[in-house]
């Protein structure tokens, strides 16, 4: 269901929903479950999904030049929600960025969302990578969270 249905349905009542960070890698879903378990009882319509871009990381190799490494340290957006859709029969919502996606991989990532019944995003810009000082898109991306809801849409209307 549609944030904006759920909000509709509501009827002006209060609606109480949480965001979760996905876990550091090499941690499982049961640390998520484990923090949402004691906050179901407030009965979230949906609950959304932070997305991490990627980070670079350095090491210095044995002759002294640098060699760049691409780390994701909080992968699973997609899979967490998808997780928490299946267990709770809750709408989960991730975020989709601009940083770290160009316009296919936007297209690419909405389709996953698709095929797992999530139907809902958070349409984000995301923040510039620790090595940059101003926010730089990818190659072919969008620049700005704008751009990204217009792509959104226009996948939307075919």
């Amino acid at each position: 269901m549609k944030v904006t249905q759920h909000i509709a349905n509501a009827k002006g009542k209060s609606l109480f929903s949480f965001e979760i960070l996905p876990p550091l890698k090499g941690q499982n879903i049961q640390c998520i479950f484990d923090n949402i378990e004691p906050l179901m009882e407030f009965k979230p319509p949906f609950i959304d999904v932070t997305y991490h871009r990627e980070e670079y990381e350095y090491k210095e190799l044995p002759n002294g030049l640098l060699e760049k490494k691409i780390v994701k340290k909080r992968p699973g957006t997609v899979g967490i929600c998808s997780a928490i859709q299946n267990k709770y029969q809750v709408d989960a919502i991730p975020h989709i960025l601009c940083g770290g996606f160009n316009r296919e991989d936007t297209e690419n990532f909405l389709i996953d969302m698709d095929f797992l019944g999530i139907d809902n995003v958070v349409a984000l810009r995301g923040d510039a990578v620790k090595s940059e000082i101003y926010f730089k898109p990818e190659k072919e991306g969008n620049q700005y969270a704008s751009e990204l809801v217009t792509q959104i849409n226009n996948l939307n209307n075919g």
